[in-house]
Parts: structure tokens; C-alpha cells; sequence
């Protein structure tokens, strides 16, 4: 089974990976990373490791990983 790791560092809170969703697995955290971006949160029970966020990410947040 495949699932998407964020790297929250990397995030610049964009929300580009959250329209691309499919299963809406996306969400802002509330959290910031420390450049000040609130950054996003991926819900693994619902995340399918489609890779839409991946690919649509400017800042290379996400990693598509087996489990």
C-alpha cells in the first residue's frame, strides 16, 4: 500500500496538493514550520498514495512511499 509523507519543512502552505486530492486526505495543520508557513497535514487513514500531490508540488513536500 502506498501513502504520502510530507516533509513540513519544505512547505510554503500553497495548498496546491489540497484541490488535487482526491479523497481529501489534505488539510492546513494550524501548525508553522520554522520560515513562519502554516503548513499542511496529510490523514493517512484516508490518503491512497495517488501521487496527485506529489506531482502537483512546487516545493517537493511530498514523498510517495510503500508501507
Amino acid at each position: 500500500m502506498r501513502k504520502a509523507l510530507a516533509n513540513t519543512d519544505l512547505c510554503k502552505g500553497c495548498l496546491l496538493c489540497v484541490g488535487q486530492c482526491p479523497k481529501n486526505a489534505i488539510q492546513l495543520s494550524g501548525d508553522l514550520n520554522d520560515s513562519g508557513y502554516e503548513v499542511i497535514t496529510v490523514d493517512e487513514d484516508k490518503c491512497i498514495g495517488c501521487g496527485f500531490c506529489y506531482m502537483m508540488c512546487p516545493d517537493y513536500v511530498f514523498s510517495i512511499v510503500e508501507e
